[in-house]
Order: C-alpha cells, then structure tokens, then sequence
C-alpha cells in the first residue's frame, strides 16, 4: 500500500489508474482504500521529512497558485531559494493579507528566517509582510519584482501536473494532506532530504525510508 501511496503522488496517475495498475499485477485494491491510506500515511511521513529536511538557503521566491477544492479556486503558498529547493507551502482558502502572514509564519517557524524575499505585485503579500516585519528587531528585506519569481513560477508546474488527474479535490483538509505529499516527494526528488551513508539511496527508498 506504502509504494500506491508513493506513486500516487510521485506521478500524475488517478486513484483509477492505480486500481488497474495492482489489478495487473494479480492484487485486488479498491480505488478508495488507496485514499483512505495516502490520508492516513501522509502526515506521518511528512513529519518524518521534515526532520530530516535539508535546511534551504536565505533568500526567498514566493508566490501562490491556484488549486480547485470542492469547485472552488483555493491558494496554494509557496517559495522555493535562490537555488530552487523548496522552502514551504501552505493551502489556504483566501488570498489576502491574513492568508500570506500565516504562510510566511509557518515558513519561518519550519526554517528559520530569511534575509530576503522576493514577491510579485501583490499587495496582499506586500501587507503579510510588512506584518511579519512588524513584529521582527531585523526586518525582513523586501523584493517586488516579478521577473525575478520565474524560479517558483516555473516549480508551480510540477506541483500542478500531478495534481491535475485527481480532478480536483473533494475536500479542503484531504486537499491539504495530498498536496503535501506531491510537496514532500517533489522536494526528495529534488535532493532536499538528508540521506545516509555514502551512496545516495533513490528517491523511493528515501519516500519508504520515512514510514521506519
């Protein structure tokens, strides 16, 4: 069940697809027990993950894309560094100030602060900020200029092809759950886990190496 959970949000493959994948292979699982396990699993190996995270660099791209929960257009935050490593990501409902603060609060809580961010246009991000930089003795130095967010733009893409055949989600806590494990595989394929001993293990054997 652990290697469906893997494909699931390793690949772009709908619940369906990994029925009929099992099936092939002369073992029977329903379509809805695959969910019910990627549900169970996921926040377990993403607190695993995160202990084992490689830390990411101090300057910041972030920006937010759209993902549709129950028909609804939800915002999913995001940063990558410098150097493309993830940094973090947050669903939320809304797209305003309250909304980014509590991205850039969970960001920092997970990875410590930044010397730099670099933001679009958006005034809501602009105000999140200046939030964060209320509170802060050393201000966060603030960026806004859009060519310069391509990085995040352009990582945007792998997140979004793998969601895409789930067809949208049902509901707005499994939306959170299964992004984070697209997230989670996204950043082991990107080197972003601390591994053991001297040959690099793939990143499947990192993904399962989570549920030890």
């Amino acid at each position: 069940m652990l290697e469906c959970v893997r494909w699931y949000v390793a690949y772009p493959l709908s619940l369906r697809n990994l029925e009929e994948m099992m099936a092939e292979r002369g073992i029977a699982v329903d379509h809805s027990t695959v969910h019910r396990w990627a549900i169970k699993l996921l926040p377990v190996l993403e607190t695993a993950f995160r202990a084992a995270k490689r830390p990411v660099g101090t300057s910041w791209r972030v920006d937010e894309t759209y993902v549709k929960v129950r028909g609804t257009w939800k915002y999913l935050y995001r940063a990558v560094d410098k150097a493309g490593n993830t940094v973090d990501f947050l669903l939320r409902a809304k797209r305003d100030k309250d909304a980014a603060r509590r991205y850039f609060e969970k960001a920092i809580n997970q990875n410590g602060a930044p010397e730099t961010v670099t933001i679009d246009r958006s005034g809501a991000n602009l105000a999140g900020l200046h939030s964060v930089n209320a509170a802060r003795e050393t201000p966060i130095k603030i960026r806004q200029a859009k060519y310069l967010n391509n990085i995040v733009e352009q990582d945007h893409r792998a997140i979004k092809r793998r969601s895409r055949p789930m067809l949208g989600f049902k509901d707005f806590r499994c939306a959170c759950i299964l992004l984070s494990g697209i997230e989670i595989m996204h950043m082991i394929a990107k080197g972003q886990m601390i591994d053991a001993g001297k040959l690099k293990p793939s990143a499947a054997r990192q993904f399962y190496s989570l549920a030890i």
